[in-house]
């Protein structure tokens, strides 16, 4: 596993005016912190808002979290802050959903031993038995919840219950169910998707075979954050592979697999690593 030395990131957004960055550096380097990745970025637009992600070694700060959020709270009042802090050393827990495709799941699962994705895994959620042998290969919960079009929503409810309090966010590693409100309004921008299309090309269903209808020249896949209305969240990661007319719909499928799973593993590393800011419908990502 890892042994990269513990780190604390500050994720930022607030209006755009001079003195932010001087003020955060100033906080940081007030209390013995040495940054070590430090960006910034803030919109064209009339109502300017800038965005900032900061990392510091934690080793040597002179704050305890409580004394950091404390100590922080006025310069964020002053500049209008909308910000939160997270430590490496507490790993995100992630719950992955999936449904009898095992692509992305087995992906995910090996980066994730490897090291290469520094979070844990407290379960798997199913609408199918399928891939319950795979989670056992690497000592996961595995749990069986059916989900029928009719009583959806029950279903749900009772997946939320059972859920609630052991996950931070949600991996959809192609799990083939529409999710219902009350469970996308529990996890706010904290359930990442991966859509088997490169959106906003060929949404909903069927997407390889729409684009073998259509004849096109790329295919990709789209990992984005769940929001109300379907497959139309904050895009966070993107990718395409070429494809000719000699491929058939088979041949997309094949080749959109490849493309699926690099695109979810960079969002989960993108989400873990708190290199992610919402905003509006988008998503500014460092």
């Amino acid at each position: 596993m890892s042994t990269h030395k513990s780190t604390i990131t500050l994720l930022i957004s607030c209006p755009d005016k001079p003195g932010i960055v001087a003020a955060v550096s100033r906080f940081i380097f007030a209390h013995q912190g040495n940054i070590l990745e430090s960006d910034q970025h803030s919109t064209n637009q009339q109502d300017c808002t800038f965005f900032m992600r900061v990392s510091f070694a934690e080793e040597g700060f002179a704050l305890l979290p409580s004394e950091l959020e404390a100590t922080f709270a006025p310069i964020a009042e002053e500049f209008h802050m909308q910000w939160s802090v997270s430590y490496s050393r507490q790993r995100k827990r992630a719950g992955i959903f999936v449904s009898k495709f095992d692509h992305c799941l087995t992906d995910l699962l090996w980066r994730w031993r490897s090291g290469e994705l520094m979070m844990d895994i407290p379960f798997i959620i199913s609408n199918h038995p399928d891939l319950e042998p795979l989670a056992h290969m690497y000592n996961i919960p595995y749990y069986h919840f059916p989900v029928h079009k009719e009583t959806r929503s029950a279903d749900q409810q009772r997946i939320l219950e059972f859920i609630q309090g052991r996950a931070d966010f949600l991996i959809l590693a192609r799990y083939m169910q529409i999710l219902e409100p009350l469970l996308v309004d529990a996890y706010p921008h904290q359930i990442i998707n991966i859509h088997h299309s490169f959106l906003p090309a060929f949404i909903g269903a069927n997407p390889y075979q729409k684009a073998f209808a259509r004849g096109v020249k790329i295919i990709g896949a789209t990992a984005h954050y769940v929001t109300a209305n379907l497959d139309e969240g904050p895009i966070i990661a993107q990718d395409v592979i070429h494809c000719n007319h000699r491929d058939t719909a088979e041949d997309l499928m094949r080749k959109g697999r490849d493309v699926e799973r690099r695109v979810l593993a960079e969002a989960v590393r993108l989400h873990t690593e708190d290199r992610i800011l919402v905003y509006e419908n988008k998503t500014i990502v460092f």
